[in-house]
């Protein structure tokens, strides 16, 4: 599977079909079903996103999860023994890409900004009903993230229409595609803390978070894409950011066990 190094990074619209080809070659070579026709449209695209969230650089680290072929996705690809992350469907994998375009993102007043308005409009909210503190939206652009990649890949959106942290995981729990893991469940095998799943925090009195999971490390540590948060991990924060404080671990708090969606 020849490919030149300089037309990296290849995405989508890329005409030289040789190329997409090389790189549709390497995609089933790794497991994945795409056609060996030398176009490189949303379907490629779909499937790049997938083998980034479902594998990792030469070094272990995570790759980026945008669907751009560059030389960190290509060397994973092309490898004799790639290394396999963890499972990531690729309504997931689409949805956490969705996700990780909006890093900062930041609201300009209490719960509002542009892009904020248009996450709690997408889960069913008026942006302005919430008064001068507004609505907490961490689940609301979860909820946009998986619509919009459900929207791109022409298939329902099986994530209930909520802004509600935990009316997510308690409707989680009737979703078919949906399976819901407890802590204990994580720590007897982590690799269902899979890329593109939902870690999600009960803090009492109907207060909760949850973010996108990027990696799970073999510790038990997190990297994660989350909205309403900061650089300290705040439930309420101001934008949208990328931490790796987070950890799957009986001992965190308020760690109710996350969501996967298949």
């Amino acid at each position: 599977m020849a490919l030149d190094l300089s037309k990296l990074p290849v995405r989508q619209g890329e005409s030289d079909k040789a190329t997409v080809k090389a790189i549709q070659q390497a995609l089933v070579a790794n497991g994945l079903n795409v056609p060996l026709d030398g176009n490189f449209d949303a379907l490629m695209t779909s499937a790049v996103k997938t083998f980034q969230a479902q594998h990792t650089d030469s070094a272990g680290g995570p790759l980026t999860v945008d669907g751009v072929v560059g030389r960190l996705t290509w060397f994973a690809m092309s490898s004799p023994a790639p290394v396999a992350r963890q499972n990531a469907s690729l309504l997931a994998a689409s949805a956490l890409a969705m996700a990780a375009s909006k890093i900062g993102v930041r609201e300009t007043g209490p719960n509002r900004g542009p892009d904020v308005d248009v996450f709690l409009t997408t889960a069913g909210l008026n942006p302005k009903g919430g008064g001068a503190a507004g609505f907490p939206w961490c689940q609301a652009f979860v909820y946009w993230a998986f619509n919009e990649a459900a929207r791109q890949l022409g298939i329902p959106n099986p994530t209930p229409k909520t802004a509600g942290v935990l009316a997510h995981w308690n409707a989680a729990k009737t979703i078919p595609s949906a399976t819901r893991f407890t802590p204990k469940q994580l720590l007897a095998d982590l690799s269902q803390a899979s890329a593109g799943s939902l870690v999600v925090y009960d803090f009492g009195g109907g207060l909760g978070h949850i973010a996108f999971i990027e990696q799970c490390n073999d510790d038990g540590r997190l990297s994660t894409v989350e909205g309403n948060t900061n650089t300290d991990g705040s439930r309420n924060g101001i934008g949208v950011f990328r931490l790796t404080r987070r950890k799957i671990s009986i001992s965190e708090h308020g760690l109710k066990g996350v969501i996967a969606y298949a």
